[in-house]
């Protein structure tokens, strides 16, 4: 598995090994062994999966707040997406940056996305499936979301007007939102 740092502190490109043949292809998606090899200490409990229609999707800016945060790694397995990791953890050197980077089912790119970040995708096809790890469950208290297009945060998405849910389109803007992460420095 080949490891690639973004410019955003903590968030990296995974790029899996392929095995190909007259059959098709064989890849291991997850391995904490090698996982820990890089560096990277994550023991995900939870598997979701998401199916989007059509093109123009928008999902996010989501994030889980406090000790209910999520780390996710997330992996498009139908069609493509550009996916979004926000920096929100007050006092790092890259607060208010994101990443972004295109996955599909062709490029069988991963985003590892550490705890303290908003997430957000925008399906590039129809008939999108995306799936993602996540090292903390669910917690409908600690659900959060801030807007898509804040101009605070300034992510290039390439659409002016984006499928959303009706949550997504009344989520706050950062400014107003009640994130609590502080940066905490790696010793």
């Amino acid at each position: 598995m080949k490891v690639i740092k973004t410019d955003v502190l903590d968030v990296y490109i995974l790029e899996p090994q392929v095995f190909g043949d007259s059959r098709g292809w064989f890849m291991e998606s997850w391995s904490k062994r090698a996982m820990e090899e890089a560096g990277l200490f994550y023991d995900f409990v939870q598997d979701n999966q998401s199916f989007s229609a059509k093109k123009g999707t928008l999902r996010g800016l989501h994030f889980q707040k406090g000790k209910d945060s999520q780390a996710k790694l997330v992996r498009c397995t139908r069609g493509a997406v550009l996916d979004v990791a926000v920096d929100l953890r007050k006092g790092s050197p890259t607060y208010k940056k994101w990443a972004s980077v295109e996955l599909s089912a062709e490029n069988k790119r991963q985003f590892l996305i550490p705890r303290g970040f908003a997430h957000a995708f925008l399906t590039l096809t129809d008939d999108v499936e995306f799936q993602y790890k996540a090292d903390n469950f669910y917690a409908p208290a600690s659900d959060r979301n801030i807007r898509w297009n804040d101009p605070e945060i300034g992510v290039e998405w390439g659409v002016d007007n984006p499928i959303l849910s009706e949550k997504d389109q009344k989520a706050p803007f950062l400014s107003e939102s009640d994130v609590d992460f502080v940066y905490e420095v790696k010793k």
